[in-house]
């Protein structure tokens, strides 16, 4: 039997990204690469997680036409001047803060996007196809975004 012992790392990133409009794609490959160059894993998987249940991330592929369909898409698909029971706060009560606002089609819009995406390591480099980027997609309002990056491997 052929056995070897493997010497696991990790490595973890905060990136803090300033959106500027909802919906925005913003595009983190070139700081996902980055971290990954400075983990040193040439084997392993990356994970990139947004903090956020109104910004997803999302893999897709960074061409400004498509970028604008998908925008339009999210805009249909959970329009922000619906009805929604979330925006009502003479009901509402909780969690609440200061500064809320009305944002019922963000978390509805982030249902069907997603809170992260995992992504094989070889050779040190992303297996990311050819035109491949990752995305992290502002849904809510302008504002301070955070996405970990964790990756792990060998």
């Amino acid at each position: 039997m052929n056995t070897r012992t493997l010497k696991a790392t990790s490595y973890t990133q905060v990136l803090q990204i300033e959106t500027e409009r909802a919906p925005q794609f913003v595009d983190i490959t070139d700081e996902v690469e980055e971290a990954i160059r400075a983990s040193g894993v040439q084997n392993g998987l990356v994970l990139i997680y947004s903090r956020h249940t109104t910004a997803a991330i999302r893999i897709n592929e960074n061409e400004p036409l498509l970028l604008h369909d998908l925008e339009e898409f999210l805009r249909r698909v959970a329009p922000p001047d619906l009805d929604y029971r979330h925006n009502d706060f003479s009901i509402r009560t909780t969690n609440m803060t200061e500064d809320e606002c009305p944002n019922g089609h963000a978390h509805c819009q982030h249902l069907l996007m997603g809170a992260s995406e995992a992504v094989p390591i070889i050779a040190g480099k992303a297996q990311l196809g050819r035109w491949q980027r990752i995305f992290l997609v502002e849904l809510d309002r302008p504002r301070a975004r955070e996405v970990i990056i964790q990756i792990v491997g060998e």
